[in-house]
């Protein structure tokens, strides 16, 4: 288990959330050392089968690369526990036999890991994933020691808020008219949002609130915006 006096991940930048030691990770995720555990959001497995069943020409692939990429995420941090903070499964139309079976693959790699879902908007009506997958699920609030783990943002009694679904993400430009949309992480009063896991996912809903500490996720790294 990680310190706060140890070295960070290459590329990943750690800070001080609710007088606890985080680590956020290029790969979107989110490390509590403290609890062993990587917390993640939004991953919408099945996102990409959903729009081929709606007839829409999307690439092959996104499931797989994003299982590489929580799989790099959990062997740097050597976490016990994976969180998701909420939409796991995109949509029933989703619910593909073929990635289905690649997420299967991924699973029996890392059967010692102890996975949770807290439910998000679109696991209401996905569904649950698989039994064989091995993932328990809650609709309540997720005590992570100094946090709770939910999907929607919104303050909670009994600690710091870690949640998804807004899909943060900002605009950085530079000279002229050049621009680059980043993910991030946020860290508000009360309540953190992380970026989307998901490939397949663009910049969604955040608004950004005063006092908002924000870091960018920039190929590699994480890097403060403010």
């Amino acid at each position: 288990m990680s310190t706060a006096d140890e070295p960070v991940p290459a590329g990943a930048l750690s800070t001080t959330v609710a007088g606890e030691h985080v680590v956020m990770l290029p790969e979107r995720a989110l490390w509590l050392p403290a609890q062993d555990t990587l917390c993640v959001a939004d991953l919408h497995w099945g996102k990409a089968a959903a729009f081929r069943a709606a007839h829409v020409p999307v690439p092959m692939g996104t499931t797989s690369r994003d299982l590489a990429r929580l799989s790099s995420a959990l062997e740097v941090t050597g976490a016990s526990h994976l969180v998701v903070l909420g939409d796991l499964l995109h949509a029933r139309t989703g619910r593909h036999d073929e990635t289905f079976r690649t997420i299967a693959a991924w699973r029996e790699a890392h059967s010692a890991l102890r996975i949770t879902l807290v439910r998000g908007n679109h696991d209401q009506h996905a569904g649950d994933p698989p039994a064989d997958l091995r993932i328990g699920c809650t609709d309540d609030p997720l005590p992570l020691g100094a946090f709770v783990g939910m999907h929607e943002p919104m303050g909670h009694a009994n600690g710091y808020v870690l949640a998804g679904h807004l899909h943060p993400s900002v605009t950085v430009r530079g000279r002229g008219r050049q621009s680059l949309r980043l993910p991030c992480f946020v860290f508000g009063d009360g309540v953190g949002v992380l970026p989307a896991f998901s490939s397949f996912t663009g910049g969604g809903m955040y608004q950004q609130s005063p006092g908002d500490r924000l870091f960018g996720i920039a190929g590699d790294s994480v890097v403060p915006l403010n």
